[in-house]
């Protein structure tokens, strides 16, 4: 079973997708199974983070803003790829250190996740976007 969730975001953040992500799971009807997640872009990623504490999120994307400054920085002055802007290069480097696709076990018809645990879409560009993560879910 598969499907694709449209995510808006408005700049650089962390999104939080677990509740849509759980009711589709819940609505198929897989008891036991493998759930597959894919972001379809190369400026974004995606997260399992505690999502209890906001200043969680908060840390991730400054540390991530440090670790990758924007383009327009003197410490990124070798970079080439530059004519979208001063965070697209940025974006593609925090994209390529982290996941973008997730598998998660499935039982009773949920997302076997921990308890402080949220399923995140992590938005590296500056600008609004809608960006599309694909879904498949495998029974086991």
């Amino acid at each position: 079973m598969q499907t694709r969730f449209t995510i808006a975001t408005h700049g650089q953040g962390l999104y939080e997708i677990t509740r849509e992500v759980t009711a589709w799971v819940a609505g198929a009807g897989v008891g036991e199974g493998l759930l597959t997640l894919f972001i379809r872009h190369t400026s974004a990623s995606l997260l399992i983070q505690e999502n209890a504490d906001p200043d969680v999120q908060r840390d991730l994307l400054a540390y991530f803003a440090r670790l990758v400054p924007p383009g327009d920085d003197p410490s990124m002055a070798y970079l080439r790829h530059t004519l979208e802007g001063p965070d697209d290069m940025p974006a593609h480097i925090k994209a390529a250190m982290m996941p973008v696709s997730l598998q998660i076990p499935v039982a009773e018809g949920r997302p076997v996740l921990g308890t402080w645990q949220g399923i995140y879409v992590f938005e590296h560009r500056d600008a609004p976007h809608r960006r599309t993560v694909a879904a498949h879910l495998a029974a086991g």
